[in-house]
């Protein structure tokens, strides 16, 4: 089994039967993944086994600390052997060190995992922030402000979104550009 199908098989273990909304999102992460190839070259396999297994952490299963990207990093890393790769993916996935310092675990994920590659995180973020909690297509400016409504502008996570809001937008930015520069690039001259 490859490393894309397993991520698959193994989110939809922790997700799709305790968690269906959770699920839906985390396949539309891994859809928006797949539209990356053009950017992501060798590590497009890479992305789309992180994008499908980043929320993870929310699994009853496996939560724990209550902090989804530490949890999920933990148990992908510890319980599941995942390539170390996907593990750091899924660890600092959209802007986690923010949301960490918001519960006081920021040492504690800088300590356990390194980050990635800065495209790849970029990647990672553009592909969560912009795909809606069911699975669909979205702006970042949507999502920001769907996370802050849903969870309250005074919550840890309202909090954390909305420091993280400049560098989401950034990154989106940032990914959109290389995906253009990409496609003019492979156009007939």
């Amino acid at each position: 089994m490859n490393l894309t199908e397993r991520a698959y098989d193994l989110a939809e273990s922790l997700l799709a039967e305790p968690l269906p909304r959770r699920w839906s999102h985390s396949l539309g992460v891994a859809e928006r993944a797949r539209s990356l190839q053009s950017i992501l070259g060798d590590d497009a396999a890479l992305m789309e086994a992180a994008a499908v297994l980043h929320d993870i952490g929310y699994s009853p299963r496996i939560a724990s600390t209550g902090f989804h990207p530490l949890d999920g990093a933990r148990f992908l890393r510890d319980q599941e052997g995942m390539d170390e790769r996907v593990v750091r993916l899924v660890a600092h996935h959209s802007c986690a060190l923010l949301e960490a310092e918001e519960r006081g675990l920021r040492e504690e994920l800088e300590g356990e995992f390194e980050l990635e590659s800065p495209a790849l995180v970029d990647a990672l973020l553009f592909c969560d922030m912009t795909t809606t909690p069911d699975g669909g297509h979205t702006t970042s400016d949507a999502r920001v402000a769907e996370i802050v409504g849903r969870y309250g502008a005074d919550t840890i996570v309202g909090r954390f979104i909305q420091r993280a809001a400049p560098e989401i937008h950034g990154a989106v930015q940032r990914v959109e550009e290389r995906v253009s520069a990409a496609e003019k690039a492979s156009q007939p001259m």
